[in-house]
């Protein structure tokens, strides 16, 4: 299937930037293919947005000029842009509404504040408001607004952002940045110097624990409906495959942060049988 510009530049970005996501998507129907990777550009046009400013204010710039984007694509005046022309093709294809399109853009601006979520329920909402909400846009190009394949889609997406904050945590705290909720580091007495200063700690441990609890009761909810999702759309959830083996990285770390390996190249082998077999 030949790509267009626009189209081979967000496959090229996701490949380059979210290659989990990039090799999921070669899975995918040849047809919603293009549209699947102009919502992953897409994404990581706003995700970055904390990584690349140098004080809140003008992250704040960044996401209004992508709220402008989309309201010109919906009156029909898009701006230049390859991605932008990627999920403008993607709209109009899929119907794709305008409300969750921002809602992802408003979801990034909790990036913008270095504080930790209140608790892991506030934790959960931002993973599904971002690659929750993401995973749930994807799996419309892929089903006809199929409720349970879509609810699916939401609980994976969320699990592998809670799962990807977990990994994240030495990252973030070079920065002085925390997703730690609140409650558990009260809980568990994780002290934040300690933290920023990269040290591990039993308490904090035991924080990570229990996030990376909840992502896989998050998998298992989804899982339990795999009868109930159409084969094709099982394709857009098989990031649940590739969280079960960040799950057991960290895992095998004992939980600490610090000690999580560096992930090796996704198992693109162990994809092809779970996308062959229906299963994710």
């Amino acid at each position: 299937m030949s790509l267009t510009t626009s189209e081979q530049y967000c496959l090229d970005e996701v490949r380059r930037l979210d290659h989990d996501r990039y090799l999921t998507a070669l899975f995918l129907p040849a047809e919603p293919r293009p549209a699947a990777l102009a919502l992953y550009a897409f994404n990581l046009e706003i995700a970055r947005t904390r990584e690349i400013v140098s004080e809140p204010l003008l992250g704040q710039i960044r996401l209004q000029w992508w709220r402008e984007t989309i309201d010109g694509l919906f009156a029909g005046t898009p701006r230049e842009h390859p991605v932008v022309e990627s999920l403008g093709a993607a709209i109009r294809r899929y119907d794709l509404p305008r409300d969750r399109l921002e809602a992802l853009i408003d979801a990034r601006e909790a990036d913008l504040d270095d504080g930790p979520p209140s608790d892991l329920q506030a934790l959960e909402r931002y993973a599904a408001e971002t690659s929750g909400e993401l995973s749930a846009l994807v799996m419309q190009t892929l089903t006809d607004s199929d409720a349970t394949s879509i609810a699916a889609a939401r609980q994976v997406g969320t699990a592998w952002a809670i799962i990807g904050l977990a990994r994240a945590v030495g990252f973030h705290a070079q920065t002085q940045r925390i997703y730690i909720p609140e409650d558990l580091l009260s809980e568990y007495e994780v002290e934040r110097r300690r933290l920023f200063d990269l040290k591990p700690s039993a308490g904090l441990n035991r924080a990570i624990e229990h996030m990376v609890g909840r992502a896989t009761a998050l998998l298992a909810e989804a899982r339990s409906v795999s009868a109930d999702v159409p084969s094709a759309a099982r394709r857009g959830l098989l990031l649940a495959s590739l969280a079960d083996r960040h799950i057991a990285a960290i895992r095998k770390a004992g939980h600490d942060p610090f000690a999580i390996p560096a992930a090796p190249a996704a198992p693109v082998l162990r994809l092809a049988w779970a996308a062959w077999c229906g299963k994710y």
